[in-house]
């Protein structure tokens, strides 16, 4: 008997989602677990595996097209089973014609484009940037998502060879650096002349941008983007400040422990833990910046929850680091590095993008000195952290004598609902977060 592929349901509060792109076409071999279709809800988008190994049968709802939970959207037919010729959904006959045209796909970032396919370079990019493994890599037999197929194929890397950290032994990202980062894995990894396949010349092209007066439709998750950005400005009085940070001491820390923090630990030692962890000794100090406004009452939050924004290549998602204030530095590097990488893959669930009582946003990872973020509801604040670039400054030592200094800085800028928060309240904030940066004292692990 064929097997139902139905759409999940993602949480108590989703009734329904929309078929954004099935990743297998009517006819092909699925393997059990293997991504085959991705969805989106009003929560979260999600790749959703196939229930079982065989063919793919029939798609019964096209991409697009929005489904209550529980619907059956396809079959599989078991291997060996007499399947029935394979059929592949259309859109209904009295769609406009307009929306039978495809959609070009997103255009990649300017820093995708940009930026050398080099190990470093490739860590840093999202899944979706990076592309697609191809059928019939040599490494399909070892878990792993398409992003780290794709490094592995273009760094002449064996994944057997590698070992997985991730659930189950899945091999992730970082996994892959790791191994290259040894003095052994250019040994180890397969010579010239054997039966690797080698690295591409050259990246393959990128999707097609519209073109000027194409009419695109809105993807599920631009159109939620977009509705939660105006009702956030309609809610909340937006008012920002902005800090100057001297984050000479930490650079200088980070730069003489990175290699062994990673040794260590098997976690790539990034900035953003330290603000993080800034911003949470901020808010232990003052919790009405952890608050949230319901009705006339102010609810004073017990944990910090912390939002991490994180830039998709197909629009922004905050998942929530839970109880973050109970978390040592190392917890909050996992903590955040796996937010992202799942935000990434599409593996995030609903309950993850729920619950934050603050929020930090890095646009200073593309080059922004700083930004005026809007608030995430129904957050009373929200934490902006921009590029971090050396400054010249003036220094003063303990005798009064002033002297001019090349220095690292960061600038932060602090969105907060003036509802709630009032301006001496919101700069004294961020006095505790600077002071925090600037003297950091703590044991990074």
């Amino acid at each position: 008997m064929p097997t139902d592929i139905v759409m999940p349901q993602m949480g108590e509060s989703i009734f329904e989602g929309t078929i954004t792109k099935w990743l297998k076409k009517a006819g092909d071999k699925v393997q059990r677990d293997e991504p085959l279709f991705e969805i989106s809800t009003d929560k979260v988008d999600a790749e959703i595996p196939a229930p079982a190994t065989g063919v793919l049968q029939e798609i019964r709802v096209p991409e697009g097209t929005t489904v209550q939970v529980n619907s059956v959207v396809g079959t599989i037919a078991a291997e060996g089973e007499a399947a029935a010729p394979a059929k592949t959904a259309t859109a209904p006959a009295t769609a406009p014609a307009t929306e039978s045209k495809p959609v070009p796909a997103p255009a990649a970032a300017a820093v995708t484009s940009a930026t050398p396919a080099t190990p470093a370079a490739a860590a840093q990019l999202p899944e979706a940037a990076v592309g697609q493994a191809e059928e019939g890599d040599e490494a399909s037999d070892v878990r792993s998502s398409p992003l780290v197929r794709k490094l592995a194929r273009e760094n002449n890397v064996n994944l057997s060879q590698v070992s997985g950290t991730g659930t189950g032994g899945r091999v992730t990202k970082q996994d892959v650096m790791a191994f290259l980062e040894k003095p052994s894995a250019a040994a180890s990894s397969p010579a010239a002349g054997s039966s690797a396949p080698a690295p591409r010349s050259t990246p393959p092209p990128p999707a097609p941008a519209p073109f000027p007066g194409d009419v695109v439709p809105m993807t599920q998750m631009r159109k939620i983007i977009a509705q939660r950005m105006v009702e956030s400005r309609r809610t909340s009085a937006h008012v920002h400040c902005m800090f100057q940070v001297d984050l000479t001491r930490i650079v200088h820390l980070r730069n003489k422990l990175k290699n062994g923090f990673e040794q260590r630990n098997g976690a790539r030692l990034t900035f953003m833990p330290f603000f993080v962890r800034a911003a949470i000794i901020g808010l232990q100090q003052f919790p009405i910046c952890n608050a949230s406004l319901e009705g006339d009452n102010l609810r004073y939050h017990r944990n910090v929850n912390v939002g991490i924004a994180v830039a998709l290549d197909w629009g922004l998602i905050v998942p929530v680091l839970k109880n973050a204030g109970e978390m040592n530095f190392l917890g909050l590097q996992r903590g955040i590095a796996d937010l992202g990488e799942r935000s990434r893959s599409k593996k995030l669930m609903p309950q993850e993008v729920e619950g934050s009582t603050f929020t930090v946003t890095n646009p200073g990872q593309f080059g922004a000195v700083f930004g005026l973020p809007i608030i995430n509801q129904p957050n009373v604040a929200i934490m902006g952290v921009g590029g971090i670039t050396k400054t010249p400054m003036v220094m003063t030592d303990k005798e009064g004598n002033d002297s001019i200094s090349i220095r690292s800085v960061v600038n932060l800028t602090l969105g907060y609902d003036h509802r709630v928060i009032d301006g001496a309240v919101a700069d004294q904030f961020m006095v505790v977060v600077k002071k925090a940066l600037e003297n950091w004292g703590e044991e990074i692990g």
